[in-house]
């Protein structure tokens, strides 16, 4: 009974978590992204080379998969097709390989969404 109950209780948690998540996240292009002055009066719009945009685009990535790869965090953020997210939940990030294969493409900069 305990085993039965367990169980159910992980498979509700497999079903809810992904539900719940808050991605894909939105981006803001490089051209509008803004950094606030200690003085709230004198607000300074700054331009962000699109090279420093992808740099902070791929650590963000490679920090997803490093924390939260079993749930496709990183694919997440860089718009992976939905169904491709599922399964790679579901199979556990191919038993590790698309995982690491993912990771690969995080670091070289090939992953589609970089």
């Amino acid at each position: 009974m305990n085993l039965r109950i367990t169980f159910l209780f992980a498979l509700l948690l497999m079903v809810s978590i992904p539900a719940f998540a808050g991605f894909p996240v939105e981006r803001r292009a490089a051209a509008e992204t803004t950094t606030l002055v200690a003085n709230e009066d004198e607000a300074a719009d700054e331009l962000v080379s699109p090279a420093a945009y992808a740099l902070d685009s791929q650590m963000t990535a490679l920090l997803l998969w490093v924390f939260l790869w079993p749930f496709a965090a990183h694919r997440w953020y860089l718009k992976s097709p939905i169904g491709w997210n599922i399964l790679f939940i579901l199979t556990f990030g191919g038993l590790g390989i698309w995982a690491i294969v993912d990771l690969i493409d995080i670091i070289t900069g090939s992953y589609p969404g970089l």
